[in-house]
């Protein structure tokens, strides 16, 4: 059978150390709080290439170099960490690397990896159309593969990290961790099982592809077509991984978008450290199930945080909507001179800061003497728009939530 001991995790701390960082794993306070746990987070997202992908990517490397082999140079299919740990490492130890990266892979990544030496090719709309175009070039130019997470090196490489999770927090009794193809939490059950038999390993997908969920579980959860977590858009599981999750693995849980998007917001303000999608999962699944967590010491891993500046951009907007700190009202009045400014100094006079202004005569449903203010204001909390509301009606002014 195919799988991963602790010897092997190891070795494979010994062959890498020195050349990957080894990152802290400490308490947030804030987030215990919060939710009810001892949260504990292991910081992957400060690693060279802001990823945990590296350990796997340098171990693989490291094996084939001391194979004895010989190495024309390596290929990879990935969505943008593995490329960069496979393409950094592989110009370190003077090796030639070609990526093959879906087409609609966030800029910042690609960059990254043409940054690092790296050939990319661009293919497909998703992993598994790149992974079959890898496969084809790497027969055609005679390149080692190097599989991002179904493979007993890589998996071994990323089993590191949980060495450094409980060496630093002996304690742990629980681990939560993003799942894609499953080569994470199956190098992080490896050990953490040998080490702590009686720890609870979670695995977390996201629900738009829910399919290591699907494999172990046997449901037939829907696949989606793109997700906020790409790192961990993954439409089939390994092999090797889904055996190793299987025997291993207490349990797997699916989070939602709005989830995702609401951890990434609050690891960004709380603990001022920056995640993709993937590396928010873990903390998205405390917060969408909480009582499932509580009094339990949680070792989350912030597995990644290559995410781009857009994306963030706009995860950051709908966090402010969602915690009532950004929202839009509509302001009716009749259209006499001055009426605007009358409305913009009741809510200045309210404490709110006015970030957009909408002045509606022609399109309104109003009668002709009467027009639509719509405002798009920065607030406190929900509490504090009831109260810029309710200034505007004691005002004599028809106000909502648009």
């Amino acid at each position: 059978m195919h799988s991963v001991t602790l010897a092997d995790i190891e070795a494979a701390a010994r062959r890498i150390s020195g050349q990957v960082l080894e990152t802290p794993c400490v308490e947030s306070r804030t987030l215990s709080q919060i939710t009810g746990a001892q949260v504990f987070l292991k910081f992957e997202n400060l690693q060279f290439t802001a990823s945990f992908k590296e350990r796997g990517a340098l171990n693989k490397l490291l094996t084939l170099v001391a194979s004895g082999q010989t190495v024309k140079g390596v290929i990879a299919a990935s969505a943008g960490n593995h490329a960069q740990g496979v393409a950094h490492h592989a110009q370190r130890l003077g090796l030639r690397a070609v990526i093959v990266m879906p087409v609609h892979t966030p800029t910042v990544k690609v960059e990254r990896t043409r940054g690092f030496g790296a050939e990319v090719v661009l293919h497909g709309d998703g992993f598994d159309a790149a992974r079959a175009h890898a496969m084809a070039l790497s027969e055609d130019q005679g390149l080692h593969f190097v599989h991002p997470f179904d493979d007993l090196d890589v998996i071994a490489g990323q089993g590191t990290i949980a060495l450094e999770m409980l060496d630093q927090q002996p304690d742990l009794d629980t681990l939560v961790v993003a799942v894609g193809g499953g080569g994470l939490i199956s190098g992080i059950a490896t050990a953490a099982r040998a080490l702590k038999a009686g720890l609870d390993i979670v695995g977390v997908q996201s629900a738009r592809f829910p399919a290591m969920v699907n494999a172990i579980k046997g449901t037939a959860h829907e696949q989606g077509i793109s997700s906020i977590a790409d790192g961990i858009a993954v439409g089939q599981p390994g092999i090797i991984t889904q055996g190793i999750v299987r025997r291993l693995v207490d349990d797997m849980v699916l989070v939602d978008e709005g989830d995702i998007e609401q951890a990434i917001v609050m690891l960004l303000e709380i603990e001022k450290t920056l995640v993709e999608g993937a590396g928010a999962a873990g903390l998205a699944a405390l917060l969408k199930d909480p009582t499932r967590f509580a009094g339990r010491k949680v070792g989350l891993v912030l597995c990644g945080g290559n995410i781009d500046p857009m994306l963030l951009s706009a995860i950051i907007e709908r966090g402010m909507v969602r915690a009532g700190r950004l929202v839009r009202i509509q302001v009716h009045a009749r259209d006499n001179p001055g009426v605007l400014a009358a409305i913009t100094a009741v809510v200045a006079q309210a404490g709110a800061n006015i970030d957009e202004v909408h002045h509606q005569r022609a399109f309104s449903s109003l009668s002709a003497q009467h027009v639509e203010v719509q405002l798009v204001l920065q607030t406190r909390n929900p509490a504090h728009v009831q109260a810029v509301l309710d200034a505007l009606q004691l005002a004599g002014f028809t106000a909502h939530r648009a």
